[in-house]
This record gives structure tokens, C-alpha cells and sequence, in this order.
């Protein structure tokens, strides 16, 4: 199973970004997909799920700014990005949750200049 994830890059503040991640090799249908961050010198953390139930969790401090959508049964999540700030700059990491597992994407750097 692999997860990649792209749409990474710099942007100025106030600006968006749009992140899409797809997982190859496997056609099982996941329980969760989302996205994770973790800055320079930080712990990794969450940012944003989607259950195979179309629930969504956010971090408070992306609520009302980020979007996660996608579909379970495809194995795809996305991330969408408004009103960026330079404190979300981080490598952004897709997981997907199965039965049995989970998995991490590589990453992609998103980079929020002030």
C-alpha cells in the first residue's frame, strides 16, 4: 500500500493551497483518511479526518479555514487550504486507516510566507 500525497508549496499569506492524497495497491475500502502537519521542531499532529461515515475532525486551529473532503470507498482524501497563516507551514502527511493497519504518505511541504 503507498500513499501519495502532492499539491505542496509556497505560498504567501492569506493565500490557499489544495492537497489531494489517493492510495495505490490496496481496493479494501478505508475507515479514515486525513491529513497530519508537523513543523520544525514540533511534534507531528493532526490537522483534519474524514471517516468512511463522512464524519470530520478538525484542529481548533485550522477549524473554519481548512476543508477536508475525499472518498473512502477511492481511497482519496484533500485538503483544502484558505486564509494561511505562517504558523500552518509544516509537512503535511496523509494516513489512511484500514481494519488491519494504517499507512503514511511521504509528505509535502507547505511553506506560508508572512
Amino acid at each position: 500500500v503507498q500513499l501519495q500525497a502532492c499539491g505542496g508549496g509556497l505560498v504567501q499569506a492569506g493565500g490557499s493551497l489544495r492537497l489531494s492524497c489517493a492510495a495505490s495497491g490496496i481496493i479494501s475500502r478505508s475507515n479514515n483518511m486525513g491529513w497530519y502537519r508537523q513543523a520544525p521542531g514540533k511534534q507531528r499532529e493532526l490537522v483534519a479526518t474524514l471517516t468512511n461515515s463522512g464524519t470530520t475532525i478538525y484542529a481548533d486551529s485550522v477549524k473554519g479555514r481548512f476543508t477536508v473532503s475525499g472518498d473512502n470507498a477511492k481511497n482519496t482524501v484533500y485538503l483544502q487550504m484558505n486564509s494561511l497563516k505562517p504558523e500552518d507551514t509544516a509537512v503535511y502527511y496523509c494516513r489512511g486507516i484500514w481494519s488491519w493497519g494504517n499507512y503514511w504518505g511521504k509528505g509535502t511541504l507547505v511553506t506560508v510566507s508572512s
